[in-house]
């Protein structure tokens, strides 16, 4: 059996992390690294999906779950414009294989939106 991603562990409390909002499915924090002035990550409960093409293929109303949710927060935190980033594979950035969404608001840094 493999370890529970940093998201699972947070979201059971094993770590430290302020969950901003949360349904059934998903939950969301704040990225440790922001690229932008808002930068919150859309994590579903599950880890059943590494990333978003799985999970698409999978689960589409959890995948339009996190794009709600990314709204939701878009229209709270940055009058509802927002960029929504999905990363898959770590040629791509990925460092967290449990699929995730990065909502990014406001002017981006010039790094890349990695995890």
């Amino acid at each position: 059996m493999t370890e529970p991603s940093i998201f699972s562990r947070i979201l059971a409390g094993d770590i430290p992390g302020e969950i901003l909002f949360e349904t059934d499915r998903v939950f969301v924090i704040r990225d440790i690294a922001p690229q932008a002035p808002v930068h919150l990550l859309v994590i579903p409960k599950t880890e059943q999906y590494r990333n978003v093409t799985e999970l698409a293929a999978s689960d589409p109303s959890l995948l339009a779950e996190m794009v709600a949710a990314a709204q939701q927060l878009a229209d709270n935190h940055a009058d509802g414009e927002f960029r929504l980033v999905f990363n898959t594979g770590a040629g791509a950035g990925q460092t967290v294989f449990h699929v995730h969404a990065h909502v990014l608001a406001g002017q981006l840094t010039e790094q890349s939106v990695g995890a």
